[in-house]
């Protein structure tokens, strides 16, 4: 099975050791297809890596086993470029942990519940986690409350499998994503394997994150991916059953989609549409851009809004419909 060593998952190990993981972590739950390159960073190695061809698991495994890599790992050339054209930043762990505890501290009513952060270090708590005494804040409300990254990138601010600056591997221990943090208090509440899983299962079901880029898309997939594996072979002893990953995956598919975040819908999936005048001069071609594009009015795209899942009703809804608020503007 899986032998994860360093901070890259290879595709190649998903594809030798179960094919089918790797073709979930690749699935547009939107489109029923694939996920988008949406860069053309790749485009020099043929016309199958171009902005609006599906990420196919013979393009990301064989030679090109190493082609997407965390941004740490890139050549420092290649991460300058990323972040001159494609606006593409990184945002240190220490950061990430010290937005992510106001985020506790609002919930607990409490500050260092987690871990003590000292300037740009931090060393977690050694005891249990104590939830205040009342219905609202008890350890499964805390699984359960939903949490979203935006332009999420390698989802730095939902797991923490490294340090982004340095490329350490950081201890499950010691790591300060939000899902790490639901992930530690499942542990820490649950007694068997079945209730673990049960409440595992809840806690990704209810991390969200958008990108727009497929390369760094399907890295924050296998961060929360890998995440999962590490934790339950580190507290059962063992690698997860087949059946435990493709639904881990499953989730993950879901809930780490593919967006323009400025429109809401599939990154190119706006549509031109070309129309043909006639008049006493001949014939001229007019070409109309989609109307949302055209206006700024997020509701007038003619593209592919992104559709998420919500686990607790089991529906789905367009990502739209919650900025609008609520399913009856979007449901599907």
């Amino acid at each position: 099975m899986f032998s994860i060593a360093g901070i890259d998952l290879l595709e190649q190990e998903l594809l030798d050791n179960e094919r089918t993981l790797l073709e979930i972590l690749l699935q547009d739950k939107t489109t029923k297809k694939n996920i988008i390159w949406a860069t053309d960073d790749y485009a020099e190695l043929g016309e199958p890596y171009s902005f609006k061809k599906e990420i196919l698991p013979e393009l990301v495994t064989g030679e090109q086993d190493s082609l997407i890599q965390p941004r740490v790992e890139k050549a420092l050339e290649h991460q300058t470029n990323r972040t001159r054209d494609k606006a593409e930043v990184f945002t240190p762990s220490w950061i990430c942990n010290a937005q992510n505890n106001l985020v506790d501290e609002q919930w607990f009513g409490r500050k260092d519940v987690f871990n003590i952060q000292k300037e740009m270090s931090w060393k977690a708590t050694a005891d249990k986690i104590a939830f205040p005494d009342d219905r609202q804040h008890t350890w499964q409300k805390y699984v359960d409350a939903q949490r979203l990254e935006i332009s999420c990138g390698e989802a730095p601010y939902l797991v923490s499998r490294y340090d982004t600056v340095t490329g350490e591997t950081i201890p499950i221990s010691q790591r300060i994503g939000l899902l790490d943090r639901k992930l530690r208090v499942v542990s820490e509440n649950t007694d068997t394997e079945e209730e673990w899983f049960t409440w595992t299962k809840r806690a990704f079901q209810s991390v969200y994150g958008f990108e727009y880029q497929g390369d760094s898309l399907l890295l924050a997939r296998e961060n929360l991916f890998v995440t999962f594996v590490e934790v339950y072979r580190e507290r059962f002893g063992k690698l997860p059953h087949l059946r435990q990953m493709k639904v881990i995956a499953n989730i993950i598919a879901w809930n780490l989609w593919q967006m323009d975040g400025t429109k809401y819908v599939v990154p190119g999936s706006c549509r031109e549409t070309r129309i043909e005048i006639f008049s006493m001069f001949g014939t001229e071609e007019q070409i109309d851009l989609c109307p949302g594009c055209k206006s700024g009015n997020i509701r007038a795209h003619n593209g592919i809004y992104s559709v998420i899942k919500d686990w607790r009703s089991n529906q789905t809804m367009t990502f739209l419909s919650m900025v609008r608020g609520g399913k009856a503007n979007g449901g599907v």
